[in-house]
Parts: C-alpha cells; structure tokens; sequence
C-alpha cells in the first residue's frame, strides 16, 4: 500500500491518496481545496486510475475540490454516508473565497460496509459527533485509519455546529480506541499519528474514555 498525504486549503486540510501499486488503482481520501492536484499528478504519473473519493464527511474543507478529482479521473466515484450528503447538495453556510460545485452522491457508505481497493479492504466506521455521517475508513491489514475530523493530532474536532454532538463525539472516540494501539491514523488536520499516542498525549480521548 502506497499512502501520499498533501496538506493546504483555507483550513489546513489533509487530503490522502491511498494506491495499490501493483493492481494500479487509488482511491482519494476528502478534497480539500487548492490541495488535492499534485496527488492526482502523481495517481497519473505512476500509471494509476483514481477509482474513488471516498469523503470521511461533508464539510466544505473535505469536499472542496471534488470535481477537481472527477474531471481528472470521471470514473472516480463520490462515495458519503447519506447523513452528509446534504451539504454536497447546499451551498457552505461560511462565506468563502471560492465556489464549490454542488452535486448528489455516486454512493452511499454505511457503518460496517467493506470497500475493497485493490487487494487492499477498508472497513467504514460510523464515528458521528463531529458530523452525523461522519465515518472513517480502517485497513485492518495494514493498521491504517483514515480518521477525518474525530480526533486530529492531539486534539478533537469542533461541536459547537448545528448538527454537531459532544457525546456522540465520545461515543465515537471509545469506539475507535479499541483498534489496535500501532493503528496509524491519518487525520483531516495536524500530523500522522497512532491511537496509542492519541491515548498518551490527548486529553480529549482521556476524557472521552473515562
């Protein structure tokens, strides 16, 4: 498994690339804005066909640049957990120095569902809190969870938004702390880390898990 992560947006947003090199597919993991074009360069420049967009959850700086991924690859399919998929289909309600194209789903995800990248499944876990259909995206073969906004680098996402939950927030955290601690988690925003650093050094989790 190929993972090239790229950083940048008016949020500092993480976009991800996740291949398999050898059956020559990738699958791109949120679209921040102004951020996901030079890991679709390197999708084209290593001979791989982008197979999806997979959003951890709708927020403008996750979904930004989705037909960015779609003109470049329009086999590329949008996938959502339908919670979120209406703020594909609305305007952001924060003023931005940009448009984002409003369109429906390709698909839809559920807790449970396996998704299959090549030789490569992931596993989509329903973590609301942040979003109601936020989810994440676990590799149980290569301990990698593609994390979005539940837990970011030492911290937790806001729940301060209209659909937002502090205690579904939780919830989420105790769940997804019962991976195994060596999991990497590639979060929305701030650094790689792993669930056992997440459990030493974020109070956020510490809390959650008490």
């Amino acid at each position: 498994m190929k993972i090239l992560m790229n950083t940048g947006g008016i949020a500092s947003t993480n976009g991800y690339l996740v291949a398999d090199e050898e059956a020559k597919v990738a699958v791109v993991f949120d679209a921040p804005d102004h951020t996901i074009s030079p890991l679709l360069d390197e999708a084209k420049k290593n001979g791989w066909e982008v197979i999806g967009l997979w959003l951890t959850h709708g927020h403008f700086d996750h979904v930004a640049d989705h037909e960015v991924v779609t003109r470049r690859f329009p086999g590329a399919k949008v996938l959502i957990h339908k919670l979120d998929e209406p703020k594909l289909q609305r305007p952001s309600p924060f003023v931005l120095p940009f448009k984002i194209p409003l369109r429906s789903a390709d698909g839809y995800v559920e807790d449970g569902q396996k998704l299959k990248l090549g030789r490569y499944e992931f596993e989509v876990i329903h973590t609301p809190g942040h979003a109601p259909g936020h989810v994440m995206y676990y590799c149980a073969a290569e301990k990698v969870l593609i994390g979005g906004d539940l837990i970011i680098g030492g911290s937790v996402e806001r729940t301060d938004l209209p659909d937002a939950a502090y205690e579904d927030l939780r919830r989420s955290i105790r769940r997804v702390m019962k991976l195994p601690g060596e999991t990497k988690l590639l979060s929305g925003h701030g650094e790689i880390s792993t669930l056992d650093e997440e459990r030493e050094n974020n109070q956020f989790v510490q809390e959650a898990m008490e």
